[in-house]
């Protein structure tokens, strides 16, 4: 299967185009987008992708599109554009969500925690239980920094991971930090990687139903100016 990747939820984001099956994996080509450009540069440099490797749009087999935590507008353009194209050629998407992604990284199965850096002195925090099939979410927060230290302090977990070295550093503080593993985050390839398991294993999302998951609210709901539509 010829699978699309798309990983607009940090500060910069990319595209991957990959091919795989139930048992092989392998990247064509990434392509990485700067920051505040998504919304002009997604679709030419998708479009770049295929022609450079000989592909039309019709020949792609799913997409794979990270849903969150992340940026609000930096979501909302990758979503878009996969709901927009998944309707028009009617193939399936898989939502996945970065910290769902991450702990597939774990190098070591059974109960893992990810940690990912969320700014305003608040980490998101994902607990799953991972095997070789991937990761199964138990939970998804948003926490102060007192409590992910906390957390990290719990003497039942023995398997933490994060991405973001600036929660290293706030554990480096606290005896806590020989929990906590430092991974490399593979943005859109990993995206690409976990989406193309559920697109095999039928684990899709319809255009309708395809949603961010911010995990925190807005600005607009936390100072009472609306809402924004799928933030849980």
């Amino acid at each position: 299967m010829l699978v699309l990747g798309i990983d607009t939820s940090g500060k910069s984001g990319g595209i991957t185009l990959a091919q795989g099956d139930d048992q092989s994996f392998r990247v064509l080509e990434t392509d990485a987008i700067a920051g505040g450009t998504f919304s002009a540069q997604l679709v030419p440099t998708l479009a770049a992708l295929l022609t450079r490797h000989s592909f039309s749009v019709q020949d792609i087999g799913g997409f794979a599109v990270a849903s969150g935590p992340g940026s609000f507008t930096g979501l909302r353009v990758g979503l878009s554009a996969v709901k927009g194209l998944a309707e028009a050629l009617g193939k399936p998407i898989a939502a996945v969500s970065i910290l769902e992604a991450l702990a597939t990284l774990s190098p070591q199965p059974g109960c893992v925690a990810v940690a990912l850096d969320a700014g305003r002195k608040e980490v998101f925090w994902g607990s799953y239980e991972v095997s070789v099939e991937g990761a199964m979410r138990v939970s998804e927060e948003l926490l102060s920094q007192a409590e992910f230290l906390e957390r990290l302090s719990n003497g039942n977990l023995q398997n933490v991971i994060t991405s973001d070295p600036s929660l290293v550093a706030i554990a480096d503080a606290t005896h806590a930090k020989a929990r906590l593993q430092l991974i490399n985050r593979e943005g859109s390839e990993l995206v690409a990687r976990v989406g193309l398991r559920k697109l095999l294993a039928g684990d899709t999302v319809s255009v309708e139903a395809l949603d961010a998951n911010y995990i925190r609210r807005s600005d607009a709901e936390l100072f009472g100016l609306g809402s924004v539509k799928g933030n849980r």
